[in-house]
């Protein structure tokens, strides 16, 4: 399953990087393809993947994440 997210705060690839990883810790999150230019992370995940936890891991390294 494919979900994407508007992300708000990134400004480098440092902060594409940032979100990625915050996204992959989050368990059963198989994939994260961050966009800084269209300010969106695609994450590729399992069914039983709550988005809150992601958009929650994706919040706590300072970024603001919601569906798209």
């Amino acid at each position: 399953m494919i979900t994407i997210l508007n992300v708000e705060g990134m400004s480098c690839e440092h902060c594409v990087n940032s979100v990625k990883e915050a996204a992959m810790s989050v368990d059963g999150v198989t994939g994260a393809k961050v966009s800084l230019e269209k300010k969106t992370a695609e994450i590729t995940h399992g069914d039983d993947v709550p988005m809150e936890r992601v958009i929650q891991a994706i919040e706590e390294e300072g970024y603001s994440a919601a569906p798209q």
